[in-house]
């Protein structure tokens, strides 16, 4: 873990900025001696916040599968995936 004075970041922009991206890891910055703020890299928060959405729907669909919810066959989404594709396809070749 990563801590450093809210100072440091006026003074050393540049070194956490590469602190972040080298370790791929959030700095946490202290005012007072108290955690004030977080700061990472946005290839880390884009990564972050798309891991975050994948379990959202994770769960949404364990959710709805405990609830009784119907779901689809290996075949059906087979079946969509390829229709989605020839959509493309159809959309690039006009």
């Amino acid at each position: 873990m990563n801590i450093k004075p809210s100072a440091a970041i006026r003074k050393n922009y540049n070194e956490i900025s590469e602190l972040c991206k080298r370790s791929g890891e959030p700095v946490y910055l202290t005012k007072n001696g108290e955690g004030d703020l977080v700061v990472m890299d946005i290839e880390t928060y884009a990564r972050r916040e798309s891991m975050l959405r994948l379990r959202e729907n994770l769960v949404a669909a364990e959710e709805g599968r405990l609830t009784g919810k119907p779901g689809y066959s290996i075949d059906q989404v087979s079946d969509m995936m390829k229709a989605a594709a020839r959509e493309v396809l159809d959309g690039q070749q006009k």
